[in-house]
């Protein structure tokens, strides 16, 4: 993966966007929704947040890796780790708008209540709901965790490298 547009590229980008998530671990259904951002926006970032709150998994950089190594073919889009606010995240990297999965009227509620929240702190970003193939819709990186612990099969939904690494966190334990 090359370095991305520079600084002030990305500011004349008028039609880009943040992907934000943890990816505790990246599952199909994510780079669906990339793929499908792809197509709408000239550039997707893809900001995986931090978040030890959550008590990830993976680490920030083992995510990272992960990530990229499945967007190595996919040009338009880019990949962060960062920490704090997504608004001021998406302003940096000259974004319009912030991308978010809807899987369930469940995932809804939640992000609505978030959208309004990233409004309330910059009017001008917009927040898009996009969902997965119906393949996915039932796939979420905390399902993919559960079964892989009880030794199920979860390669249907999630890429190669991910399985492999999971595998290896399993035999860890």
């Amino acid at each position: 993966m090359g370095k991305g547009p520079s600084f002030q590229a990305k500011k004349k980008m008028k039609n880009s966007c943040v992907y934000p998530g943890t990816f505790d671990p990246i599952t199909n259904g994510h780079l669906d929704l990339i793929d499908r951002a792809a197509h709408i926006f000239d550039r997707v970032c893809v900001a995986i947040a931090r978040n030890q709150e959550k008590n990830p998994l993976f680490s920030a950089e083992e995510r990272l890796a992960l990530v990229q190594e499945n967007l190595t073919s996919r040009p338009k889009v880019e990949v962060v780790l960062f920490d704090g606010l997504l608004v001021e995240l998406a302003r940096e990297q000259g974004a319009k708008a912030i991308l978010r999965g809807i899987r369930a009227v469940s995932d809804f509620e939640y992000e609505f209540q978030m959208a309004l929240m990233n409004r309330h702190l910059d009017k001008d970003m917009e927040t898009l709901f996009l969902m997965p193939d119906e393949t996915y819709i039932y796939t979420s990186s905390r399902l993919i965790k559960q079964v892989n612990n009880y030794h199920g099969n979860i390669k249907k939904f999630i890429p190669e490298n991910v399985a492999n690494a999971l595998a290896e966190k399993l035999k860890c334990r």
